[in-house]
């Protein structure tokens, strides 16, 4: 099955789209090789112009959110290696995904540029700059279903990987990773743990009422710190590469601290650097979101709770990861210390506070009605205020 599967890819993807496809889309382009920088300047009406291999879920909503009428996709949004949702997911919202063929459209349109996307073409100043590939639903539809057939050929290439990669980053889980003196203390204390991941945003809102209670220490990872700050809340720490979260996060008073690579390459040190803020580098192996969940813990958290992590093989692959050995040491050695948000948001219920309110005015009520009755001196003046608020308002 999965044999014939990779056959028929090759053909569903240079399939041409049909007649239904070739309703002109009039925009403004705007260009940016890394979608998550891209989308902070998108305007509704736009045309993207993006450099994106297998479009994710988290790109596809992001886009989708700033109403944007087309993208045009310089890489190939699903090249079939495992089931990516995120190019279906845009062509169901009504935008055009048009992939570029045989040339560069960096090359070929400037930013800010009134550009034409008709059928699988691109027009700029009336005459066609570009050729491709428009993805229709029922298209890509066909594409998912057969990309599913063959995930587990993506399954054994992932766990090789896992496997290969586990030896390299073991000082994750020896507890060889030296954490930095942070200001804000973790001992005893819960730490939420946010990730730009698949619905934090949402995850962050059935969390309400567990963080308005429990007063969580909160760590954003990189551009896990806008969706904090959009949820009404600061960050205590900010730590990653920080290429994703936003200027005005990063100037928010949150600590922050720089994943570097396990040699002391830190890229993203130099925009801090740039923009005048302090903050620690921190070099370790595995993802962000790991060492943030690591340090959580050897600085003694009593619960780690994750917003927006990745968690399945669907979510790693988006995340352009080939294998999981560093999450898999990590989840190995913080164990049950280790929540996710969901189930956080299931079990955490702190109940209504309007019976117990209720509740006490009654027995208030009551025991003021014993008082009065059992004091002549309060009755009578209770009996002299009724009889005045009678005459007052002609009772």
């Amino acid at each position: 099955m999965a044999t014939a599967s990779r056959r028929r890819l090759p053909a569903l993807l240079s399939r041409r789209s049909g007649p239904s496809s070739t309703a002109a889309v009039e925009g403004t382009a705007r260009l940016g090789r890394r979608t998550k920088h891209l989308v902070k300047r998108l305007r509704p009406g736009d045309i993207a112009v993006i450099d994106h291999l297998n479009i994710d879920r988290i790109a596809a909503e992001e886009l989708i959110s700033t109403g944007v009428r087309a993208v045009v996709n310089a890489s190939a949004s699903t090249n079939g290696r495992y089931p990516n949702a995120g190019p279906l997911l845009l062509a169901r919202a009504g935008v055009s995904l048009l992939d570029v063929e045989g040339a560069d459209p960096f090359e070929a349109l400037a930013d800010g540029e009134r550009v034409t996307v008709r059928g699988n073409a691109v027009l700029a100043g009336g005459r066609e700059v570009l050729q491709g590939r428009l993805l229709g639903v029922e298209q890509l539809e066909i594409l998912l279903d057969l990309q599913r057939e063959r995930v587990d050929e993506a399954l054994a290439e992932f766990a090789e990987n896992t496997v290969a990669h586990v030896r390299q980053e073991t000082d994750l889980l020896t507890g060889n990773v030296e954490f930095p003196a942070t200001r804000a203390s973790f001992r005893d204390r819960h730490v939420l743990i946010v990730v730009r991941g698949d619905h934090h945003r949402r995850d962050l809102k059935a969390l309400r009422a567990y963080i308005r209670d429990v007063r969580p220490l909160v760590v954003a990872v990189d551009g896990g710190a806008d969706g904090v700050i959009e949820a009404g809340m600061k960050p205590d720490v900010i730590l990653g590469d920080m290429d994703s979260a936003g200027d005005a996060a990063l100037r928010c008073g949150a600590e922050l601290i720089v994943h570097a690579y396990p040699d002391g390459r830190a890229p993203g040190r130099e925009r801090l650097l740039e923009m005048g803020l302090e903050h620690t580098v921190l070099p370790a192996a595995g993802t962000s979101e790991d060492v943030a969940m690591l340090m959580a813990y050897e600085k003694g958290a009593a619960l780690i709770v994750s917003v927006g992590a990745h968690f399945n093989l669907i979510e790693f692959l988006d995340r352009k990861r080939g294998g999981m050995s560093s999450t898999f040491l990590t989840r190995l050695r913080i164990g049950e210390k280790l929540v996710d948000a969901k189930g956080v948001s299931r079990l955490y219920n702190p109940g209504s506070t309007v019976g117990p309110l209720a509740l006490f005015l009654a027995a208030f009520a009551i025991l003021l009605t014993i008082v009065v009755v059992t004091s002549p001196a309060l009755n009578d003046l209770v009996q002299l205020v009724w009889l005045k608020f009678k005459i007052q308002f002609g009772l």
